[in-house]
């Protein structure tokens, strides 16, 4: 059963991340930022809490006192109180400021309950379409991650999907025009990374050839810098991208200016094309980072 303690809590720096953030994945989550000394404050707090009582567990509500928790809200950018955010799946929705009247506030909710509502569907799609992709069902794929595109245009999985699927269906114009399309805001989201990658290894399929003639000129000559950049770029291309990482961190720790810092510079290009979160990046920045600092 839940409770009013459960609806309605008072948060603050050390609790914002648990209260706020991380519960509004299951359920959408306003902010009330206020302080002791605002009328207008008081005016509007308990007309909130009204509102999310009769939701009965549908929308959570979040005290802020901003004299007591100034880091939060100058992250948010509340410049004046009452400042009322709403939080759906981990992120900002909506917000307004001021001490509106009833009516406004049960609108503002009333909105933000149908925003959860669709998060949640979101998820849900998104889940149903990875597990498709997994079982080589493109056309499900597709038609899962059109329908997700047509209420949400800025779902960068949705976009990676999509694209993906087209690659597995062979269809890899469709595919570039898809990651051609993805909106400028999102285009850094790792799921899009991993989308390029794939879409570059389908219009450069690997050449093993090549791969392994690079690879018996580094056996024979450690110190032939070009065919070891060339092996990693190859290596990359195969999807190999530790063993790619490595071939670099080789030509960096025995000489990091040759060819104007070549090989740093390509290692950096690679962990922009993976993406900041790749568990390639991460690990190809620690060791990038063992060498350059030790």
């Amino acid at each position: 059963m839940t409770t009013a303690t459960d609806l309605i809590k008072d948060s603050d720096s050390r609790s914002f991340m648990a209260d706020v953030i991380e519960a509004s994945k299951t359920v959408p989550v306003i902010v009330d930022f206020w302080a002791p000394w605002c009328g207008p404050c008081r005016q509007l707090g308990p007309t909130l809490e009204k509102v999310v009582k009769e939701k009965a567990g549908k929308v959570k509500m979040v005290k802020v006192n901003v004299d007591e928790n100034q880091q939060i809200a100058a992250q948010l950018q509340v410049q004046s109180i009452p400042a009322v955010f709403a939080f759906v799946d981990g992120q900002a929705v909506d917000a307004f400021m001021g001490a509106l009247p009833e009516s406004q506030v049960r609108q503002f909710i009333d909105r933000l309950g149908k925003q959860g509502g669709m998060a949640q569907q979101i998820t849900k799609a998104l889940e149903a379409a990875r597990a498709a992709y997994d079982k080589n069902d493109f056309a499900f794929v597709l038609d899962v991650a059109g329908q997700i595109l047509g209420v949400d245009p800025q779902q960068p999985e949705a976009h990676a999907l999509k694209a993906r699927a087209e690659i597995g269906l062979g269809q890899i114009d469709a595919a570039t025009a898809t990651l051609a399309a993805v909106p400028k805001e999102i285009a850094g989201d790792p799921t899009l990374a991993q989308a390029r990658a794939a879409l570059d290894l389908a219009l450069n399929p690997v050449d093993h050839g090549e791969l392994t003639r690079l690879e018996a000129a580094v056996a024979r000559n450690p110190a032939d810098f070009e065919a070891r950049l060339g092996l990693a770029k190859a290596l990359n291309r195969a999807g190999q991208r530790d063993a790619a990482t490595d071939q670099l961190i080789a030509i960096i720790r025995k000489e990091r200016a040759w060819n104007d810092e070549a090989a740093r510079k390509q290692l950096v290009q690679f962990f922009a094309d993976w993406g900041p979160k790749d568990d390639a990046t991460l690990a190809g920045r620690r060791k990038l980072s063992s060498v350059l600092f030790s």
